[in-house]
């Protein structure tokens, strides 16, 4: 066996170590559209929107285009993620919020069950009203525990992704994640999305020789081994502990190339895809795609 057959024998390099992708563009066509602009621009993965992520809409769906993107993201082993709408916030003190909160999250989970994806993406939240956090975190578990019991073995992991930590985030830095896997029992269906931008302009440095596995061993001390299920790969226009979530493309602001070739070496990231949310159009999105494959396999 040759050394580079051996190294993807390994999982060492290459896709089934960390497949690298894209947040992709839906309207008109899971299929011939995203699946589409997936293969244009060298994606291994991708992320969709199955709502607006603006608003409070359920759109249902068609079964044959979901049948159709399943079917070809099976037959190129394309793992698939959902990004939940950004309006949902279960630590609001809006009962309203909350209501339209579970509607919308409950949506996304059974349309990645449809399309086949293997986890839904939703944000952490934070408390608002002047709430504490302990009563915010509080309702996190009376309203999104039993989601997570509605989920059966086939269906998407809840994958939680913590924010930059402006206003009152319930969870920004890698230990934030502890109470919140608290409230909800640490459930079996429950895992981590880490946004390198988000939890860069939290206050965790990158850069530096360690910075990369310093963070990921606090987050592996947090929730535990098996927890880390996707990467949100963006550098920051900002600088870390900025606590803004502006991303920039890979190599291009404040983080750097080297923390995310760093990321793909840690024991943590083991199979673990990297979808870009990046600025720009195809060129640009192309070209995050290309530079992390480098990163990875050189």
């Amino acid at each position: 066996m040759s050394t580079e057959q051996s190294r993807g024998a390994l999982g060492t390099f290459g896709p089934s170590r960390n497949p690298i992708g894209s947040h992709v563009p839906v309207a008109g066509g899971l299929n011939s559209v995203g699946l589409a602009y997936a293969r244009d621009i060298g994606a291994e993965t991708v992320q969709v929107f199955v709502a607006n992520p603006r608003g409070w809409a359920t759109p249902a769906g068609s079964p044959r285009q979901d049948e159709e993107f399943r079917a070809a993201c099976a037959a190129e082993s394309i793992p698939v993620y959902v990004h939940a709408p950004y309006l949902i916030n279960f630590g609001s003190h809006t009962e309203a919020t909350v209501d339209r909160s579970v509607e919308s999250l409950r949506h996304s989970l059974r349309r990645g069950r449809e399309i086949g994806a293997r986890g839904v993406v939703v944000h952490t939240g934070s408390a608002t009203g002047g709430r504490d956090r302990s009563v915010a975190l509080k309702q996190v578990r009376e309203r999104v525990l039993p989601l997570l019991e509605e989920l059966t073995h086939d269906d998407p992991w809840l994958l939680l992704e913590s924010t930059a930590g402006q206003g009152a985030s319930l969870c920004s830095r890698t230990w934030d994640f502890g109470p919140y896997f608290e409230a909800l029992d640490a459930h079996p269906k429950l895992g981590v999305c880490l946004d390198t931008c988000h939890i860069f302009a939290a206050g965790h440095d990158l850069t530096g020789p360690d910075g990369a596995h310093r963070t990921l061993d606090l987050l592996v001390d947090t929730v535990g081994e098996g927890r880390l299920k996707l990467i949100h790969a963006n550098d920051s226009q900002e600088a870390v502990g900025a606590h803004r979530d502006r991303h920039a493309n890979i190599g291009a602001g404040h983080i750097g190339e080297d923390p995310f070739r760093a990321l793909m070496t840690h024991p943590a990231t083991e199979g673990v895809p990297l979808i870009i949310e990046t600025p720009g159009r195809k060129e640009g999105h192309a070209a995050d795609v290309e530079r992390l494959q480098k990163l990875r396999d050189g």
